[in-house]
């Protein structure tokens, strides 16, 4: 009865997050990120009693008709919400908590090969949103935001929001961290790698036309 109850709540939970569900037969029949999450409680259930071909046959059909990739091994709790979902790839180690939303986009992996833990832990009431990449065994916070197109690397706080490539925190406990960072200017790597570059070039010539100035000078005394 407990997993009919966690169907139930995976439906409430759509019209508490979209203002277009307008009804279960929609919702029900056409949200693919609803399809996806079922899809995944079904192949969990397999991946639990080791029948493991039969759970990744699940989720890559599920990937196939939702283009939303959740690994049979991912643990999610209740009310997790997937909104438009299309590019979602969620890890095998991946542990997701209770009231969770996520956009399209947003990968929750690895960054190598590493065995064990190597997925992202989200905690109760978290928001990851669009085309975030939360990378690593790596924990985000209770109540915490990613901001869209973020790429978090690090530990989150609770009730944080994060922003930038790579991610920082910007607000904590309601409270601004960093002045200096908004959406409209997040950090270029490329940039600053670009701007070092000219920097070390232009000392390089200066240094250059001193030494070709002691040379002139060099001849002109002899």
């Amino acid at each position: 009865m407990g997993f009919f109850r966690m169907l139930k709540e995976d439906i409430l939970v759509v019209f508490d997050q979209d203002p277009a569900a307008r009804t279960y037969f929609e919702v029900i029949l056409t949200y693919a990120g609803l399809h996806a999450i079922w899809a995944h409680r079904v192949a969990h259930a397999f991946y639990n009693k080791k029948f493991y071909f039969i759970a990744r046959v699940i989720s890559q059909i599920s990937r196939f008709l939702t283009g939303i990739e959740i690994h049979p091994g991912a643990k999610i709790g209740k009310r997790f919400f997937i909104d438009h979902g299309m590019g979602v790839v969620i890890g095998e180690t991946c542990e997701i908590g209770d009231n969770v939303t996520i956009f399209q986009g947003v990968t929750l992996g690895g960054t190598g090969k590493e065995k064990g833990k190597r997925h992202p832990t989200i905690k109760n009431n978290a928001l990851i949103a669009t085309g975030a990449k939360v990378l690593g065994s790596i924990v985000i916070g209770e109540s915490s935001k990613v901001g869209a197109g973020s790429v978090v690397l690090h530990d989150v706080p609770d009730h944080s929001t994060v922003v930038g490539i790579p991610g920082r925190v910007v607000i904590q406990n309601g409270e601004r961290v960093r002045k200096d960072l908004d959406h409209h200017k997040l950090p270029d790597p490329l940039s600053e790698v670009m701007k070092d570059m000219e920097a070390e070039i232009n000392a390089l010539r200066k240094e250059l036309d001193e030494l070709k100035g002691v040379k002139s000078h060099d001849n002109t005394t002899l």
